[in-house]
């Protein structure tokens, strides 16, 4: 059926509301995993979510419907230009399990080796043990941790740092 087919795109400026619509509903539904809130975030005006566009973000769509997203972000200083981090990796539960984000992390790592980034880096709550095995999957190694990192509902949660060599 065309309607399940999975598209997974890099956006640009016109995918806005998209983007706000997909990453507001992994803020709401998945507020341990991330450093950022739903209440700072659904403030946000349309110029903030453009400017977090100016890097990389990746949205997986089902009949135009955003389902999934993933970032990159460039480290900028100069000694440290061949390193990016993933951020912002969220699928809809109705699509976990359904190749959306081996796609995602795919075109992100695909973008990464075009941009001449040699190591991939990023940090999932250590508790999420799902999304860790997956990232343990597409080859991340797992080379620290951080205690203590997130602060969610009066309870720290300590992020786990991966890191995969595309070089």
């Amino acid at each position: 059926m065309e309607t399940d087919v999975l598209m997974i795109r890099r956006i640009g400026a016109d995918d806005v509301e998209a983007f706000r619509r997909i990453r507001l509903e992994a803020l709401r539904e998945e507020p341990s995993a991330y450093a950022s809130s739903y209440e700072d975030s659904v403030a946000l005006t349309d110029e903030d979510w453009r400017n977090r566009m100016r890097e990389p973000v990746f949205l997986a769509f089902r009949a135009d419907e955003p389902v999934g997203l993933a970032g990159l972000v460039r480290q900028g200083a100069s000694k440290m230009v061949h390193r990016a981090s993933i951020v912002m990796v969220y699928v809809r539960k109705s699509q976990r399990g359904t190749g959306v984000a081996d796609g995602l992390v795919d075109a992100v790592i695909e973008e990464a080796r075009a941009m001449g980034i040699v190591q991939l880096e990023l940090a999932v709550t250590a508790e999420n043990l799902s999304a860790v095995r997956f990232y343990l999957r597409k080859g991340f190694a797992e080379i620290g941790r951080v205690p203590g990192a997130l602060m969610h509902e009066g309870r720290e949660l300590d992020d786990s740092l991966m890191a995969l060599r595309i070089g």
